[in-house]
């Protein structure tokens, strides 16, 4: 026999298999033993070798037969028996091989989980630890029969036997010895060990002595610098950290209920960071990275970008700094980044910080650290229109976090609803719903059934889904769950409980309730400008879904006015290019298009692609949102040849973003076609009409508005082919109607200004 026993595991227990490896291959019988003969043989100096795989057939090709070689020149055979091994086919099918080598009187279990023979027990069976092989006697047929064994079992659970005993229980059995004797034998010999090692000790003592003396007295002298040093770090230590919880709570986010009143203690912090701390700059960085991040929570984001700036310059020069710390600034650096659409240098910290995280060791906070920058990256890839990138870096990052935190984790889920929502951008709706659902749904697993408003945030998430997809009372359903939620966790007035009452109301909207949806944005705008000031963007949002309302009522004047109060609040938070300005400049010169005031719609819709142009590019889906209303207004305008040239553009940048068939692409076919239909191009126009209606038809996700607007660019083709009549001349496109017939004719349909202005997502 070539090995003295064959350690049977799976591979989820390799650290126990490398314990018991090295424990066998290292141990030593009493001197007494050896030598002598017992059941199993001479009693060896060492139990050595002993087969474990990993540490025998490191390069071998050929496994199966290799392992069953090692089974058939094994004296016994250890099983490490847990809930896993038991599960294992590979496990069993050693056992069974062994077995029938005719030793089954020599396979010893080692338990270190779960519990024997618990598959007997009704609803326990998932604890069993022993494999079916280890439970039944083997048949003459070599097969496993209806008897039942009783496994030799050494127990290193905790209560049991302990590792030291069960380690002897199976060295015992490998031996052929009795286990009390052993146990005693090994007694003995720690005695004699440790009168060896007290010997020893009393002599070092005596020797060392002399030399302690002399230490001390030199000890002392260092000893009083060092407590002296050593106080200065701990007096910096526990500043630090009252510093930064002081600052963390007056984040919104974690104020949960309390009125934030922080701003006048993060300006007089920051003062103070950067006049007392100027000699200790990890200590400096920390607190500007911190104080940045809290001034974005507050939405004051330019006070918020030079900290953060200088956080990861100080951070970069630092020596001896830690480098995941300057992958955590760099990306909290990308979220203020990101939030003020400098989309370039975001993207470029975001990469920096992954670049970092992935040169380090897969240790467990790397490889969070990581998670988090792909996350961050993920979120400006989609405010891009890149849904696809998107998408890719949330996977990413789902699954690290998968594989540091198993299926269920408040990160996970967090990433789980961020990736629906690109999917939802980029018109996978059908994907998206049932994947925030499951987000939602282990949040409220993790959460428990207390109040938690990471549930309350995934509930919004889902209505929000809903929302779009049309489905309006289940989306209002959730959306009140969610603010009843919030108000129980964070009072009657709070950020979040505005932010859910104004998505509520645009689910009213929706549902043509335009009196309740005016009242909960009046609410939402109240309590908002109360605990954030006028000039807040969040104040600017509300206001532009109130335009919106108005707009619905037929007030277009009020409307215009109510929108371009939200614009100037947004170009005072925003002084450079910024989605949101470009967002509602495309909304104001849509509404003027459908007021008939051509020059100066023309003006915004204009600066509106221009901006977009800026930020974003020529080939994005922002941009062809702005060619698709700058299309509707010349078609209104009667440039059909310059509305046919807009809208090709938009379905161009839709065809390759997303895909010929998206709805968004299904749109500027329509719109190229009332601009065919002006030109008397009759039969082009209604190939693409009747393509853009049979997208949008299929429950797409498209807006109804849009389908509302494709019907009537066909009604009109077809008055105009009626009026033609047979081979006569074309008609001239809207001869017979007003100029803004065809846009008055959607007045009364949901929110088409909104849509629009919002088109890519």
């Amino acid at each position: 026999m070539k090995y003295w026993a064959f350690i049977s595991y799976s591979h989820r227990d390799t650290r126990w298999a490398d314990w018991l490896h090295k424990s066998l291959e290292s141990y030593r019988p009493p001197k007494e033993l050896v030598g002598t003969m017992g059941p199993r043989g001479v009693v060896p100096k060492r139990l050595s070798p002993v087969f474990r795989d990993r540490e025998e057939l490191p390069s071998a090709t050929d496994l199966g037969r290799l392992l069953n070689e090692a089974l058939e020149t094994s004296r016994s055979q250890i099983i490490i028996c847990s809930p896993q091994s038991a599960k294992s086919r590979w496990v069993n099918e050693e056992i069974l091989t062994f077995k029938r080598l005719g030793r089954e009187d020599r396979v010893f279990c080692l338990i270190i989980g779960g519990e024997p023979n618990a598959s007997d027990i009704p609803g326990r069976e998932d604890e069993e630890c022993f494999p079916p092989a280890l439970r039944y006697k083997l048949g003459p047929d070599g097969n496993l029969s209806d008897l039942r064994t009783e496994p030799i079992a050494a127990d290193a659970r905790q209560g049991k036997d302990g590792k030291q005993n069960a380690k002897l229980k199976l060295i015992a059995g490998l031996l052929g010895v009795g286990f009390d004797s052993l146990r005693r034998r090994e007694q003995q010999r720690r005695n004699r060990r440790l009168f060896i090692v007290t010997c020893g000790a009393t002599g070092g003592m005596v020797l060392t002595s002399g030399l302690a003396a002399y230490a001390l007295i030199q000890r002392a002298a260092a000893q009083r610098q060092t407590l002296r040093a050593e106080a200065e770090t701990q007096t910096a230590k526990e500043t630090t950290k009252f510093l930064v919880d002081l600052f963390k709570i007056s984040d919104p986010g974690e104020a949960r209920g309390n009125t934030v009143t922080a701003r006048e203690m993060l300006d007089k912090g920051a003062a103070r960071v950067d006049q007392e701390l100027a000699r200790q700059p990890a200590i400096q960085a920390t607190l500007m990275d911190t104080l940045g991040t809290v001034y974005v929570g507050l939405g004051l984001y330019r006070q918020a970008r030079p900290l953060l700036d200088r956080a990861v310059a100080t951070r970069r020069i630092t020596v001896g700094a830690d480098p995941l710390a300057l992958s955590d600034s760099l990306s909290h650096l990308g979220d203020v980044l990101y939030l003020q659409a400098d989309f370039a240098a975001a993207e470029a910290a975001y990469r920096e910080a992954i670049r970092i995280e992935s040169a380090r060791p897969k240790d467990p906070l790397s490889q969070a650290e990581l998670a988090t920058s792909l996350h961050g990256l993920g979120m400006l890839l989609a405010q891009e229109g890149r849904y696809p990138d998107a998408v890719d870096s949330f996977r990413k990052a789902l699954s690290l976090q998968k594989a540091l935190y198993g299926e269920a984790h408040p990160d996970i889920a967090r990433t789980l609803k961020n990736l629906s929502r690109a999917l939802a951008d980029g018109g996978d709706l059908n994907t998206a719903i049932p994947m925030m659902q499951s987000a939602l749904a282990m949040q409220r697993k993790l959460r428990g059934p207390e109040p938690h408003p990471d549930v309350a945030e995934a509930m919004n998430d889902l209505a929000m889904l809903l929302w779009r997809r049309g489905d309006y009372d289940a989306s209002e359903t959730y959306f009140r769950e969610s603010i009843a939620m919030n108000r129980k966790l964070l009072g009657d007035k709070h950020p979040e409980i505005a932010n859910g009452l104004e998505n509520l109301a645009s689910a009213l909207q929706d549902k043509g309730d335009l009196q309740h949806a005016e009242q909960t944005y009046r609410e939402a705008l109240a309590m908002q400008r109360e605990l954030l000031g006028e000039d807040n963007p969040k104040v600017g949002g509300i206001l532009h879904n109130l335009a919106s309302l108005q707009y619905d009522r037929g007030d277009t004047r009020g409307a215009l006015a109510t929108e371009r109060d939200a614009l100037a609040i947004y170009r005072k938070a925003f002084p450079n290019d910024h989605p949101a300005v470009a967002q509602l400049l495309n909304g104001i010169g849509f509404w003027l298009t459908m007021a008939g005031q051509y020059p100066e719609a023309d003006r915004d819709i204009h600066d509106a692609l221009a901006m977009r142009r800026r930020l974003f590019g020529e080939r994005n889906p922002n941009v062809a949102s702005s060619l698709i209303a700058l299309a509707i207004l010349e078609v209104q305008q009667r440039k059909y040849q310059e509305a046919l040239d807009s809208a090709r553009g938009a379905a161009d940048i839709y065809t390759a973003a997303l895909s010929a068939t998206h709805w968004r692409t299904a749109v500027a076919d329509s719109t190229q076609g009332a601009a065919l239909t002006g030109l008397g191009r009759y039969a082009e126009a209604e190939k693409l009409l009747t393509r853009g209606q049979g997208i949008l038809s299929k429950g797409s996700g498209a807006p109804p508005a849009f389908r509302t607007l494709t019907d009537h660019y066909m009604d009109v083709l077809h008055q105009r082919e009626r009026q033609a009549g047979p081979g006569g001349p074309p008609s001239t496109y809207l001869e017979t109607a007003t100029p803004s017939t065809t846009i008055l004719a959607l007045a009364g349909s949901v929110r088409l200004l909104t849509v629009l202005a919002v088109f890519s997502g």
